[in-house]
């Protein structure tokens, strides 16, 4: 679809409040400090849709300054910032590869840098005690990564599915708004 500036502009700035609104809501809501910055990252697959990989990213860098500065959930800010927010647009970039294990490869391989990154942060730099990461007296840090290797793989697959619904119901939609 070819929007002029304004419309993507006038887009964007929609996408961009609605995933900020999410990350920041994160404060409000402390259960929920992984489960909004994954929506408002995939929120972000219409910008990736409509208006392509340069503005999607654009969308990301906004959203994710927004939530530093307003968000009172740094760790939610941080997860966004460091993964959620930008892997729609990684994910556009490699599942046209032709091999799926080196789409998977890259996939899980940014995803868990991702995450020791994210866990260092928390711990030497938010100041979360290494001790939140134990159960029953047990260092769990291996395990949270193995379970979350399993999350993403299902979140990559929701982002698939989203993808899928979004062209097939809400494009049309978009679209029929921006002609008028």
């Amino acid at each position: 679809m070819l929007l002029k500036q304004g419309e993507k502009i006038a887009f964007c700035g929609v996408l961009c409040a609605l995933s900020a609104v999410f990350v920041v809501g994160a404060g409000l809501f402390p259960t929920m400090t992984y489960a909004l910055p994954a929506i408002a990252g995939v929120l972000l697959v219409a910008a990736v849709m409509e208006l392509g990989k340069k503005w999607a990213f654009f969308s990301y860098v906004v959203v994710g300054l927004l939530s530093l500065l307003l968000g009172t959930d740094k760790e939610a800010a941080c997860f966004f910032c460091l993964f959620f927010g930008y892997y729609p647009t990684l994910k556009s970039l490699l599942d046209p590869l032709r091999s799926r294990v080196i789409q998977w490869l890259l996939k899980l391989l940014v995803f868990n840098a991702a995450a020791v990154l994210l866990y260092l942060i928390a711990v030497y730099l938010l100041g979360l005690p290494q001790e939140s990461f134990s159960v029953a007296g047990i260092r769990g840090e291996w395990l949270l990564l193995l379970a979350g290797n399993a999350v993403f793989i299902l979140y990559d697959r929701a982002i698939g599915g989203v993808a899928v619904f979004y062209w097939s119901r809400l494009h049309p939609v978009v679209a029929r708004i921006f002609r008028k």
